[in-house]
């Protein structure tokens, strides 16, 4: 890559999550150390408020702005031209985010972002995938608590497994436990727009059906179903588990990462999601209101009512409800031929899932991006296959993430 102006952009600066990825990189990384990044948007007026926000008094020219239009196809190419990275919050990204990940495509740049859109990385991974490759581009969709725990977390089981036992868990199930936190309101839009475009549209609908969506093209799906959507009881946990909202976005995107490594957890690899709940009935009446809410959704005068309710894109938690929101979700396992070699793994967060965790993670995977040792080449990637080690060791030391190895 040429030398470029920036390591990284934050592109949608003036939103709720992409100002909080602005004021982590001030608070940890700052303006006078080895990392250059600056914020980016479509509207003047709104950055300065920003960078007058973040700066609190200091030097305002010292953090740089850039304007752009995701309308105007060459202000988003001068964007992607002038850093190494551009990291970005703006979505749904069915919406909003093709022409910048086609601009970073062309540009070589790597990129970014919170994308939980499983029907448009689908097809963003069909268009792209061959042009990354040759110019070199990392793409890295679902860098937030979608899905860097789930992906993150398996890849460090799998690694404790094969150092422990020689070989990797043949099964693992995620389970999430004690958590404190609502979705963002941009996770709840992508949501939306994913079943207004579902309608009608034959590819948008095998993409949020099929377990194996996000497998390379040549890779052999395995024997993963569809996700739960009823009340079970896993004797593993000795709890009863309900369906886990995120999981059509999760365990696709942990297929991926399996295949995409050239399959070290084997092609025959099965991996799951749920909640954990502490009785039968809770189950019961969380998983009714999953997948009932779910088809409410799919009508008109129920959407209206929940989209008075329901937070909105640009919308969030205070920051001492950010602070005091909490997760954590345990993996399960599975050893090929004994159990007793079975291991469980947790992976805690130290915010919110939705806006505080999630903006300090996508911010480490920048920065991973931008700063360490590569690992891949080009191409259309997870958070685990393109970062590895080092975006743990960052999740670890600076962004409030734990993973451990814990008795089952």
């Amino acid at each position: 890559m040429k030398k470029r102006e920036f390591d990284i952009v934050v592109w949608g600066a003036t939103g709720f999550t992409g100002k909080l990825v602005a004021e982590y990189l001030m608070e940890q990384y700052g303006l006078s150390g080895d990392l250059s990044w600056a914020i980016a948007g479509r509207n003047q007026e709104k950055l300065e408020e920003v960078r007058n926000s973040l700066m609190d008094g200091a030097d305002v020219e010292a953090l740089p702005i850039i304007v752009a239009d995701s309308n105007d196809s060459n202000s988003i190419e001068a964007l992607a031209a002038r850093s190494k990275v551009i990291c970005t919050t703006v979505g749904p990204y069915a919406l909003y985010g093709t022409s910048l990940v086609e601009a970073c495509v062309d540009a070589g740049t790597d990129y970014c972002d919170l994308a939980g859109e499983v029907q448009w990385m689908a097809k963003i991974i069909e268009q792209y995938q061959e042009a990354a490759h040759k110019s070199g581009a990392r793409i890295v969709h679902t860098c937030g608590f979608d899905s860097i725990p789930s992906d993150m977390g398996t890849w460090f089981l799998q690694q404790a497994m094969i150092e422990k036992h020689g070989a990797p868990a043949i099964q693992v199930k995620a389970r999430i436990g004690r958590t404190r936190g609502a979705a963002s309101g941009g996770t709840i839009a992508s949501m939306l727009n994913m079943m207004d475009e579902a309608k009608g549209n034959e590819f948008v609908q095998r993409s949020m059906e099929n377990p194996y969506s996000l497998y390379p093209k040549d890779a052999q799906p395995g024997d993963d179903e569809l996700d739960q959507t009823d009340a079970r009881y896993d004797a593993d946990f000795d709890q009863w588990t309900a369906p886990f909202v995120m999981a059509a976005i999760n365990t696709r995107v942990v297929r991926r990462s399996n295949a995409l490594m050239g399959f070290p957890w084997s092609e025959a690899f099965r991996y799951d999601e749920s909640l954990l709940l502490d009785s039968r009935l809770i189950a019961k009446g969380a998983a009714l209101a999953t997948t009932g809410g779910m088809r409410s959704l799919s009508f008109g005068p129920f959407r209206k009512l929940a989209q008075r309710v329901l937070p909105k894109p640009g919308e969030g938690p205070s920051k001492s409800a950010r602070e005091a929101g909490h997760y954590e979700i345990f993996f399960h396992g599975r050893h090929a031929e004994d159990s007793d070699k079975s291991l469980r793994a947790r992976v805690t967060g130290d915010m919110d899932p939705g806006y505080g965790s999630t903006s300090k993670m996508l911010a480490e995977s920048a920065v991973c991006l931008a700063k360490d040792q590569p690992l891949t080449g080009g191409g259309i990637w997870t958070p685990s296959s393109a970062m590895g080690q080092h975006l743990l060791a960052r999740l670890e030391d600076n962004a409030g993430l734990t993973f451990d190895i814990v008795d089952a």
